[in-house]
């Protein structure tokens, strides 16, 4: 059963590269609109050159621009720059992540579009914002997760900074992006006027750190690096057990007692260093050593099981290969084939979300380089030959 779309009929054209853009695109390109990527002829999004390459195509790439069309377009050469203005014209959003005034100077910007499409939801993603003292500076993942203290706090206390192997700062503002466009275009619905949309990098990393803020807001103090433990919760890390280490979160004294029982510590229950969620927090790092030499008698299946037994969550530390194979990424059809434009078929990880049981469609693959400039282009360019009659 295929879902109904919700952004079906909606036209977004994309002016981006590498990830925080081109991830907000594809979102909205799963949810059914029609996203046409406008990218440079020689070479197009950088990302297409970022390995793995398959037979010469970029499975990173791929990953990234499903469900959309790829027209190539020269934005120094005014004829290109008019058939990107015709396309804006015809469009529901725009979506760029260049850095601020480029689109500007290309004659490409929000003040130039607007008076062509009032209705225009315009999305510009950067590093800091359209406007500010940092504005004009560039970012890319690293310099963002530094910039916004992820890396202070990622990592084994005393150590080397580190930064989230996940490109958070891109992918979190990818989402704000999409989730703001798409409230936005309930709002240009009803008044039939569009919005430039500013997306920054560094804000939407520091709003996936609202636990972290806080605790700065409330404490006066800066977060520090815990490893994998939590400031405020344990026993809630990863565990050195016989074969490795798993990871277990008692959240809760309910499930704190769980933990005692299961390991034969009914004592640890009433110990007043670990009486309450406050108390096992301040002194985890005790608590930990005394687990850890029950845990470290059996391998890590042995305690998963019985963790889960009497509903303590609890996980393998598992790597990327391990976790797409387990039974519950397989039930969810997570992992999808997807065919390269070169005739590879490769397998993607598709939308995660289900509406009614049913996911979002993979609806094409990812485009080779100025694939549909022909179908997307064509209908543009015979508006001179009609204006001339």
């Amino acid at each position: 059963m295929t879902p109904n779309l919700a952004l079906t009929g909606v036209k977004v054209v994309e002016f981006c590269n590498v990830a925080a853009g081109p991830y907000c695109g594809m979102l909205l390109a799963d949810m059914g609109a029609e996203v046409t990527k406008i990218e440079h002829p020689v070479g197009g999004d950088t990302l297409r050159a970022w390995p793995p390459i398959t037979d010469g195509y970029s499975e990173n790439f791929a990953s990234l621009n499903r469900n959309k069309r790829s027209v190539t377009l020269n934005l120094k050469d005014p004829a290109d720059v008019e058939l990107a203005r015709r396309l804006a014209a015809g469009a529901d959003v725009l979506l760029e992540n260049n850095r601020p005034g480029v689109m500007d100077r290309l004659g490409l910007g929000y003040g130039d579009l607007k008076a062509l499409n009032p209705r225009l939801i315009y999305c510009s993603i950067s590093a800091y914002g359209q406007t500010g003292p940092r504005s004009h500076e560039g970012g890319f993942d690293l310099t963002i997760q530094a910039m916004s203290g992820i890396m202070s706090i990622t990592g084994e206390p005393g150590g080397a900074p580190v930064k989230c192997g996940v490109p958070l700062a891109d992918f979190s503002a990818g989402l704000y992006a999409a989730f703001s466009i798409v409230s936005a275009l309930r709002c240009a619905e009803a008044t039939g006027t569009g919005t430039h949309i500013d997306v920054p990098m560094l804000g939407a990393s520091l709003a996936f750190a609202a636990l972290q803020t806080s605790e700065l807001f409330g404490t006066g103090k800066n977060p520090a690096k815990l490893g994998s433990a939590h400031p405020r919760n344990a026993p809630y890390q990863a565990f050195r057990c016989k074969d490795g280490y798993f990871g277990l979160a008692a959240g809760n004294n309910a499930l704190w007692k769980s933990v005692c029982e299961t390991v034969g510590r009914p004592d640890l229950y009433q110990d007043e260093r670990f009486i309450d969620t406050r108390a096992r927090a301040t002194n985890q790092a005790e608590l930990c050593e005394i687990l850890e030499a029950d845990f470290v008698l059996q391998d890590g299946t042995y305690w998963l099981s019985r963790f889960r037994a009497c509903g303590v969550p609890c996980a393998p530390i598992n790597t990327y290969s391990q976790v797409l194979a387990d039974e519950q990424v397989e039930h969810m059809e997570w992992v999808q084939p997807i065919d390269l434009p070169n005739g590879v078929s490769t397998r993607t990880f598709a939308s995660p979300i289900k509406f009614d049981h049913a996911a979002p469609p993979i609806r094409r693959g990812p485009p080779a380089l100025g694939e549909h400039n022909d179908e997307v282009l064509a209908p543009l360019r015979n508006q001179d030959m009609e204006a001339l009659g």
